[in-house]
């Protein structure tokens, strides 16, 4: 593994480890609270653009666009789109689904900023979806790409991806810890089962 890769993983543990504990220290909704913050017009505009770049649909033009550079490792990339939604959507629908968003949660409504137009959920709350595929991407392309600059605007990218799910109001910042810990699962696995295979090929 690169430095800047190891950097990486370092860097979304670290955070990870930190907003579990956070939480779990002082409460799910008091860190909630104090992350939720009304950062005006800019900060609305700004963080629902981001939460819109952790979608689903991002990894098809970021397939497209790995591909042309590495296309034979599209197995590799098309496995962390996979791994990353089954490890999100399997705890998300059937192990935690009762597990309540902000919303839901008892915290007074007036308590909890919410941006206008985005429609705010109220259940399946962890992990976060968008954050494990933000952080996702973030580390494939440091794992592809090991530079400085591919680091540092990568984690500025995924960071504000998962703060925008607290800033919107969509989830806590626990569920955000959950997704990254998604995406750390995704990468490494991926890496495991590509090795793996490589090795088969070899000795075959």
């Amino acid at each position: 593994m690169s430095h800047p890769f190891k950097l990486a993983l370092g860097l979304s543990l670290s955070l990870a480890i930190l907003l579990f504990t956070a939480s779990y220290l002082l409460s799910r909704e008091a860190v909630f609270l104090w992350l939720n913050r009304d950062l005006g017009i800019l900060g609305d505009y700004g963080f629902n653009f981001m939460s819109y770049l952790a979608e689903g649909w991002i990894w098809i033009p970021y397939f497209i666009l790995l591909f042309g550079w590495y296309k034979k490792d599209a197995v590799f990339i098309l496995l962390n789109f996979l791994i990353s939604t089954l490890l999100t959507q399997i705890p998300k629908n059937f192990i935690w689904a009762k597990v309540s968003r902000p919303m839901a949660s008892g915290i007074p409504h007036e308590q909890i900023h919410t941006v206008k137009g985005v429609e705010i959920h109220l259940w399946n709350s962890f992990p976060s979806g968008h954050t494990a595929t933000a952080f996702t991407i973030f580390l494939v392309t440091v794992y592809f790409f090991p530079k400085k600059s591919v680091l540092f605007f990568g984690g500025i990218y995924a960071i504000a991806c998962g703060y925008s799910r607290v800033y919107l109001g969509q989830h806590f910042p626990l569920d955000v810890a959950g997704g990254i810990i998604v995406a750390v699962i995704t990468i490494l696995l991926s890496i495991y089962i590509r090795k793996n295979k490589k090795e088969n090929e070899a000795f075959n």
